[in-house]
């Protein structure tokens, strides 16, 4: 049962360090579960989990798609692996293995894409992945989750483990604003409303959510009152909430950290295209663009993933002046 709260203060911890703590217990606990990555164990933060459980943590180097496909065969003898590596390697240079080694023969591990879409950052735009959504969301079978803080990503991580299946975790490795307390208790296939509003709905994922939270407050100011719903399983989406939450609402918000094309803003336009409502979709996204080398602010601005990019979107739509 869904039952969560929001969080009364920001401690913020990073994603990596909720990986490998959560990843501790888990093994203590459970025998089968093994961690692999791609040359990326100080990035990701499991150096302490390859020195706790050496025979159960394989450092595959710099070999994506051989990791996916060895992983996927690992879990069918019954072990549950967990695989990292940054998004653009785990699903574009290896989506070939993770259609077909995984999903379709029926594999059964969980991959940590880390660092999608802005979060390259100084790793530039040979780093970035702004497809990543789009890719995993065509993928039949393939549950896609982008965890909204540290709080989501640990229940995340504990309650998938024992699930069979192809899972895709899609975060940064940093912190990012907490969004829940640690009492929160989700679950997979259900949007989570975490602000309520007549007016309009903004419907996001991930580090996003933050900043739809204070476009709604913005907004208050115009007398625009504004649902604000965290979408972390991207697939399967929760088609029923987002028809109820879009009854009635005259404007439609989407806000991620991914492409305009193909990921959640798409998933919702299919929902809205087949249920029409009669309000306009505004989706705040990166548009038709590859990645480049900056900090958080910097990328943010440039690709207008912040709270005045959606506050002006809804202002212009409703005909109001900025």
């Amino acid at each position: 049962m869904m039952m969560f709260s929001l969080a009364e203060k920001q401690q913020p911890k990073e994603l990596r360090e909720v990986y490998q703590e959560t990843l501790m217990e888990i093994m203590k606990n459970n025998i089968n579960v093994v961690v692999c990555d791609a040359d990326l164990v100080n990035a990701s933060g499991t150096k302490k989990l390859f020195e706790t459980y050496p025979d159960r943590c394989i450092n595959m180097g710099i070999s994506e798609a051989n990791m996916i496909g060895a992983s996927c065969g690992m879990s069918l003898t019954g072990k549950i692996p967990f695989v990292h590596t940054f998004a653009p390697f785990a699903t574009r240079r290896a989506f070939d293995q993770l259609y077909l080694s995984g999903c379709y023969q029926q594999s059964n591990i969980r991959i940590f894409g880390s660092d999608p879409g802005f979060w390259a950052l100084h790793n530039g735009g040979t780093h970035t992945s702004v497809e990543d959504l789009a890719l995993t969301r065509v993928v039949p079978k393939l549950t896609v989750l982008a965890p909204a803080d540290a709080v989501q990503f640990k229940w995340i991580l504990y309650n998938t483990v024992d699930k069979y299946g192809m899972y895709y975790f899609r975060c940064p490795r940093k912190s990012v604003p907490d969004i829940y307390s640690d009492s929160s208790v989700f679950e997979i296939g259900k949007g989570n409303v975490i602000q309520e509003g007549s007016d309009i709905a903004i419907f996001t994922i991930g580090e996003m959510i933050s900043e739809g939270m204070k476009a709604g407050e913005i907004l208050k100011s115009h007398g625009i009152s504004a649902t604000v719903v965290d979408m972390f399983t991207v697939k399967p989406l929760d088609e029923e909430l987002v028809k109820t939450i879009s009854r009635g609402k005259k404007v439609i918000v989407t806000a991620e950290n991914h492409s305009k094309i193909g990921g959640l803003g798409s998933a919702i336009a299919e929902v809205l295209a087949e249920n029409p409502i009669g309000a306009p979709l505004i989706r705040v996204a990166i548009q038709d663009h590859f990645g480049e080398v900056g900090t958080p602010d910097y990328l943010k601005n440039k690709f207008g993933l912040d709270s005045d990019t959606i506050v002006k979107g809804v202002l212009k739509a409703l005909n109001i002046a900025v």
